[in-house]
């Protein structure tokens, strides 16, 4: 038992030797660690200085091992950090040691220490990569502060022979250390001698002893530096000696650790006592019911997830048949809550839950069907029953209302879930029917999960009784509910299924002046949390006008404004529409579930159409009709979600007498669901953190100032057996080498292609600035533009198109080499529309006509070589010339350059990823184009300027040079 004092209890004692030894662990645990991690992952890399390598180094330095790669230097940093507490420690229980009245040596000792601290904060959390100046320079003064930190100690240490012999000793080899250390750095830096050199030994009589030699320069260097970083702690170490006769006390001098005192969540919880607030987290904590909220939001992540994808699942055939293909019909499956209109049905689904959401994760087996109808036919089959099960999920619990909001919650947090999964998979769901493990599925854990949440969520009743609400008073209209729960899903699945949809709508191109996919995705999520939570808290405000007004103005920001001010106004909207999602759920459960989620399903699936005849209005009857209205598409969603205000504001419930009968188990139902919400709005911070671009942004052949370029139609990243495709490009991107490539077909973020961004795989991938446009809300197929150059500014632009489709491009200007070069990635008209092509061929050649600088081509013309539209772009209206003119078996693809010293063209087949190849061109950047036109065999070229040798004959993977069968190259 603790000894008494006067002056309260002891309640913990530790003897001062800890304090060192716990210093010394720490501090050899960051450097140790650190060096184990490097040699372990980056051997090479960080043995490499800046003349020589392995074999001829083969240890790293102190500075290359802590500071240059991750992890090791998370490693140190993370132990150095924890080391600072018994370091600030150390130098204070010293003080107290050898304090003297009238003594300034121990205040002056101490002062050093505290210096001594700082410093090596500021040389281990500046690295050398960071700043080598400001790192040598707090690296230096901890150097400094040492020697009289070490004089000082030595001084003042107490009569005790042991510690003083150890301070000797452990001194006397640090200060011996310097004077080797510093030659050998000279050895390295000025005389540059390699630390592998052998200094030759007159062969011997003994074999053995033929070829040693000893080390010089910078690994020997290493090892001494190292040798001081042991002796500095080791020398600290020796307080344990010291401090033995230290005793740390901490007394309870007003009985805290007894419980007397209230705690500031106490304080306020009692202040607002009968709050919602103190209500919801004014109970106890239970770690089963964490586990069932979990389970619940689970359920409701696998049902977004289904229903987000099976419009992308639907969107390849017609993507293949270029119209519409007849199984868009698949999409009426989500009218599944009309069964509920049947009495008997409906008791059997209320009494079936468990089964319903059961069949609702076939699905999730979808992966396992190769062939793409069937595969849309699980997934239709699955989200069927998935509407069906949470319709009559929500009705079965009209009459608790605690379990009611269990519920909603559960359905909104998991539609967040889904959108922090698709932040983290860079806007792919990884249990999504289009992904498997080849290309980054978690088919497998994520059936595995949604079993045990489903058996967990459904088992039975874990809340009795309720707040039963009797027949009677005003319900508004069923009719109008019906009409908002459409409006809400379709708001939500159309911009907020995905961090980055809205971004994309706002985003205009560089230099950037808006938000970022990432880390600004972060933001929309934080704002759906907030927002629901809001409406859970204060539904009176949330379903009032002004709240729908200000939903309203953040819409129509969203949609006539860009960059941030555009963003601010979706992140209103995006904080409205979770906010007033509880108001509207609970509004609709108090009508027959087959009408208001009927009704729901249909205006859902309107808004869907609506939502894609106004970009495909080329290809559906009457598209021309709503053609290029989005703004239309905002004003009816958003009246419709008032349909859903006006009804829940005229809802009055019945009065009664009888006090509601509440059950005390219900108040703290709601703080579980909060914690869950807590910790994905967490883990989506630490994705935006761990996602945040730091590409290495190299070129292939940066000494050989070559430069290749690239066009591709990617399909809209679904491959020709419906898998998303980001993976596959990546690899063939690499292994061509490609510098700056154009996609076409590539604006994936509406709800038929699954509000996707293939240019966040790639460019994080393959360490490329990536620029998209224009947006999805400018009604085009998209055009995007990835580049190792810095993209200086770029320009997005809409052709004119007065019959068929609208034309993208993007006119963007790269610093290469420190050379500015423009490129332009364009995407023509179709064939169907002769007049909207020749407009759109005279537009193009005057925007490169005006250029005065380098410029490349990248585009899908849709015209013969020689004939045509052809001779517009390629004329002096235009200054551009064909990378090939002999290139005779071309009809959409082709790359142009004026300004540029091309050497080389190929054209590549795309194996099953698309239906259109790869074209690349190489050109060299700085020098003139020559006079005259000369072909090369490839043995004349030098290596930087050839095309990978790896994709000639059969190629790899099935991708090799085609149609000429070899790339062309000329002088």
């Amino acid at each position: 038992m603790a000894p008494r004092y006067k002056d309260g209890d002891a309640v913990a004692i530790v003897n001062g030797k800890w304090v060192s030894w716990a210093h010394t662990f720490f501090a050899y645990a960051a450097f140790l660690s650190a060096l184990v991690v490097g040699m372990s992952l980056h051997f090479r890399k960080i043995v490499q200085n800046e003349h020589y390598g392995y074999p001829d180094e083969w240890f790293p330095s102190v500075s290359a091992t802590i500071g240059d790669r991750y992890p090791e230097r998370s490693f140190f940093q993370v132990f150095i950090a924890i080391t600072s507490g018994p370091r600030f420690a150390l130098v204070f229980l010293w003080y107290l040691l050898t304090a003297r009245p009238h003594s300034r040596l121990p205040k002056f000792v101490a002062g050093t220490g505290l210096l001594r601290t700082f410093m090596c904060g500021g040389w281990t959390y500046v690295t050398s990569t960071d700043d080598h100046d400001w790192h040598d320079i707090f690296m230096i003064s901890y150097l400094v502060a040492t020697l009289p930190w070490t004089v000082g100690c030595i001084a003042l240490s107490p009569n005790n022979r042991r510690a003083v012999k150890y301070r000797k000793i452990i001194a006397g080899t640090f200060f011996g250390t310097l004077v080797p250390l510093v030659y050998f750095f000279i050895q390295h830096k000025v005389h540059k001698i390699a630390g592998g050199k052998y200094i030759a030994i007159p062969e011997s009589d003994t074999p053995a002893f033929a070829n040693v030699g000893f080390i010089l320069a910078y690994t020997i260097y290493a090892f001494f530096e190292w040798s001081l970083v042991l002796t500095d702690v080791a020398f600290d170490a020796v307080t344990a000696l010291d401090f033995e006769g230290f005793e740390l006390v901490v007394r309870d001098v007003k009985g805290v650790s007894r419980g007397q005192l209230k705690t500031a969540t106490d304080a306020v919880l009692e202040k607002k006592k009968g709050s919602p607030v103190a209500n919801t987290f004014g109970e106890g904590f239970f770690w089963t019911e964490v586990m069932d909220a979990a389970a619940d939001v689970y359920n409701a992540f696998v049902f977004w997830s289904m229903l987000t994808s099976i419009s992308l699942l639907i969107w390849y055939f017609p993507l293949w048949h270029m119209g519409i293909s007849g199984y868009e019909a698949t999409i009426l499956v989500c009218i599944s809550p009309f069964l509920l209109l049947v009495p008997s049905l409906r008791s059997a689904a209320t009494k079936n839950l468990r089964l319903l959401h059961l069949l609702s994760l076939s699905g999730l087996l979808a992966y396992k069907v190769h062939e793409p109808v069937g595969r849309l036919l699980v997934n239709t089959f699955s989200v069927g029953w998935g509407f069906l099960a949470w319709s009559a999920t929500f009705y079965a619990e009209r009459a608790q209302t605690t379990r009611l909001e269990s519920r909603i919650t559960a359905w909104a947090i998991g539609f967040i879930m889904s959108t922090v999964a698709k932040f983290a998979f860079r806007t792919n769901n990884p249990i999504w029917p289009t992904m498997h493990a080849e290309n980054g599925g978690w088919n497998k854990l994520g059936l595995f999960l949604a079993v045990l949440a489903v058996l967990r969520s459904t088992r039975s009743s874990r809340v009795s009784g309720g707040d039963y609400l009797p027949a009677g008073g005003k319900n508004g209209s069923s009719v109008l509910a019906g009409i908002s729960l459409g409006g809400l899903i379709f708001a939500l699945h159309s911009l907020l299924s995905d961090s980055s949809t809205m971004i994309s709508w706002v985003w205009e191109g560089y230099p950037v002046r808006g938000p970022i996919a990432v880390p600004h995705g972060a933001l929309t999520i934080f704002m759906m949390g907030a927002g629901l939570v809001y409406g859970l808290f204060h539904p009176t405000v949330a379903k009032s006008w002004t709240a729908f007004g200000i939903g309203s103005l953040g819409a129509a920001f969203l949609t006539c404004k860009s960059h941030w001010t555009g963003f601010y106004g979706g992140l209103t909207l995006a904080f409205y529409l979770f906010a007033v999602t509880p108001v509207l759920l609970s509004s609709a459960v108090r009508h027959p579930p087959g009408i208001t989620f009927g009704i729901g399903s249909v205006v859902y699936i309107f808004l869907v159409l609506f939502h894609v005849w106004v970009v495909a209005y080329a290809f559906v009857p009457g598209g021309h009709l709503v053609r290029e209205h989005t703004d239309w598409i905002m004003a009816t969603m958003m009246l419709a979600i008032g349909a859903g205000v006006f009804s829940a504001s005229i809802s009055k419930p019945p009065r009664s007498k009888a006090k509601p009968i509440v059950n005390p188990n219900g108040r703290r139902q709601r703080s579980y669901y909060v914690y869950v919400l807590a910790a994905l709005q967490l883990l989506s911070v630490s994705i935006a953190y761990l996602r945040f671009p730091t590409n290495d942004y190299t070129p292939y052949h940066k000494d050989d100032k070559v430069a290749t370029f690239g066009i591709w139609t990617i399909h809209f990243g679904l491959d020709n057996d419906m898998w998303s495709s980001e993976l596959r490009m990546r690899d063939v991107i690499k292994e061509l080498e490609i510098d700056v490539i154009g996609l076409l077909e590539s604006d994936n973020q509406r709800i038929i292609m699954g509000n996707r961004d293939v240019t966040q795989v790639l460019a994080d991938e393959l360490g490329m600035y990536a620029d998209f446009g224009p947006g999805p809300n400018k009604h085009t197929w998209g055009a995007a533009l990835l580049s190792k150059f810095p993209i200086l500014n770029s320009t997005h632009h809409l052709l004119p198109s007065p019959v068929g489709e609208l034309a993208p491009a993007i006119h963007a200007t790269l610093d290469m080499y420190g050379e500015m070069v423009d490129v332009v990635v364009f995407h023509s008209g179709q064939e169907e529309d002769p007049e909207d092509r020749r407009l759109q061929t005279e537009y193009l050649s005057d925007l490169m006509g005006s250029s005065p600088r380098p410029l490349v081509l990248m585009s899908y013309l849709v015209t013969k070589p020689l004939e045509g539209n052809y001779n517009t772009y390629v004329s002096e209206r235009s200054g551009m010339k064909d990378i090939d003119p002999t290139d005779w078996d071309r009809w959409c693809e082709y790359i142009l350059y004026k300004k540029l010293h091309r050497t080389g063209y190929a054209r590549v087949s795309r194996d099953t990823i698309t239906d259109t190849e790869i074209q690349v061109g190489k050109f060299v950047i700085g020098e003139p184009e020559p006079e005259e036109e000369i072909r090369l065999p490839e043995e004349m070229v030098p290596q930087g300027r050839r095309f990978p040798s790896m994709f000639r004959g059969q190629g790899v993977r099935g991708h090799r040079y085609h149609v000429f069968d070899e790339p062309r190259y000329w002088q």
